[in-house]
C-alpha cells in the first residue's frame, strides 16, 4: 500500500488520542506510513501535524519547533493529573484576584526554566511511565527539565478561570504552569482546556476537520518541497540526483547553486526546479594548514529521499 508524501496538518478534535488521529489519517489516505510529530493530550485540541509517506523519515526535524497554545485554567484547587481529567486534591476554595495580582506571578515563568513534568506524563522512571506508576498509587518524583517559556501571555481573568496565550519551546507542559501558576497564587490550579495554535512551521490556517478528512485530505497535504523552510536550499540536476541516489557525497561541481557557507550545519537538497526535496545534508570538509591537509567542501546526505 503506498500514499503521499508529504505533512497533512490536522486541527484534533477533544477526545481521540494523537494516536487515533494517526490511525484515521491512514484509512482516510490509504497510507501505512504516518506518525505525529509530537503528541497531544486527548482532551487537548488544535494543530497536530501527520507526517506521510517520506516525510516520516522527517519527523524527527519537524517536531522540535516553537509551540503556541491558548490555555485556560481553572483557580481554587489542584488536581492529581494537573488538569482537569484528575481528582481535586483538596476543596475548592473561593478566588478573588485582579490581573495585576495574577500577572506578578507569570513573570518569573517566562525565559529558561526548570520544570518538574507532571505526575500523570509519559516520562520514564523507575522502568515504566511516569503515569502508570501514577496510577497504580506508586508516588512519582520526577527531576525538573530545562525548557522556554518565550512568552506567557494574560489574556483574560474572570472569577476562578484564567486564559493565558502560551509561546514555548517543544517539551514544556502546559498543564505543569497552570500548577506552578496556582502555586504561586497560593490558590491552586488545572487546565481545563488547551488548544494547540502552531506548531513550528505548521498553523491552524492549513489544518485539516477531522470530521471532513476524507473529502479535504488529499489537497490539503504539504508537499516534501515546502518542509524545513528555514534551512538553507541547494539545486542539483540528474547528475546530482544520480549521486544521491547511492549515497555520495555533493561537491561544488553537482550544486547549481552557490554552495553553503562553512558555518551552515545542514541544507535541504531540492531538485533543479526547486519544487522537490531530494536528501538533507550536512557540509564537510577537511582545512588543517598546519598539518598541510586541504580538502574542497562537499555535502554529506545524511538523509535521503530521492528513489
Amino acid at each position: 500500500m503506498t500514499g503521499p508524501d508529504g505533512v497533512l496538518v490536522v486541527d484534533k478534535p477533544a477526545g481521540p488520542t494523537s494516536h487515533d488521529v494517526v490511525d484515521r489519517v491512514r484509512r482516510a489516505l490509504g497510507t501505512r506510513r504516518a506518525g505525529h510529530t509530537g503528541t497531544l493530550d486527548p482532551f487537548a485540541t488544535g494543530v497536530l501535524p501527520v507526517c506521510l509517506g517520506k516525510a516520516t523519515r522527517l519527523a524527527r526535524f519537524l517536531g522540535g519547533g516553537e509551540k503556541v497554545y491558548r490555555a485556560v485554567a481553572r483557580l481554587g484547587f489542584a488536581t492529581t493529573t494537573d488538569d482537569a481529567t484528575g481528582e481535586p486534591l483538596g476543596p475548592a476554595q473561593a478566588v478573588a484576584l485582579d490581573r495585576q495580582a495574577v500577572a506578578k506571578v507569570l513573570g518569573p515563568l517566562v525565559g529558561e526554566i526548570d520544570q518538574v513534568p507532571p505526575a500523570y506524563s509519559a516520562k520514564h522512571t523507575g522502568g515504566a511511565r511516569a503515569y502508570e506508576h501514577a496510577r497504580a498509587g506508586r508516588a512519582v518524583s520526577l527531576p525538573p527539565v530545562r525548557v522556554t517559556v518565550h512568552a506567557l501571555e494574560l489574556v483574560d481573568l474572570s472569577g476562578d478561570r484564567l486564559e493565558l496565550l502560551v509561546r514555548c519551546s517543544t517539551g514544556t507542559y502546559v498543564r505543569a504552569l497552570a500548577r506552578d501558576i496556582g502555586r504561586a497564587l497560593g490558590t491552586g490550579a488545572h487546565l481545563t482546556e488547551l488548544r494547540r495554535l502552531r506548531s513550528g512551521a505548521f498553523g491552524l490556517e492549513e489544518s485539516v476537520l477531522l470530521e471532513v478528512l476524507a473529502a479535504d485530505a488529499g489537497r490539503s497535504i504539504v508537499p516534501l518541497g515546502r518542509l524545513l523552510p528555514e534551512l538553507p536550499a541547494v539545486r542539483v540536476g540528474s547528475e546530482g540526483r544520480a549521486a544521491l541516489r547511492h549515497g555520495r557525497d555533493l561537491g561544488p561541481s553537482l550544486v547549481l547553486d552557490a554552495f553553503p557557507a562553512p558555518d551552515v550545519v545542514r541544507v535541504r537538497v531540492l531538485d533543479e526546479t526547486g519544487g522537490s526535496l531530494l536528501a538533507l545534508a550536512v557540509p564537510r570538509g577537511i582545512d588543517l594548514p598546519a598539518a598541510g591537509l586541504k580538502a574542497p567542501p562537499v555535502l554529506h546526505p545524511d538523509l535521503v529521499l530521492v528513489d
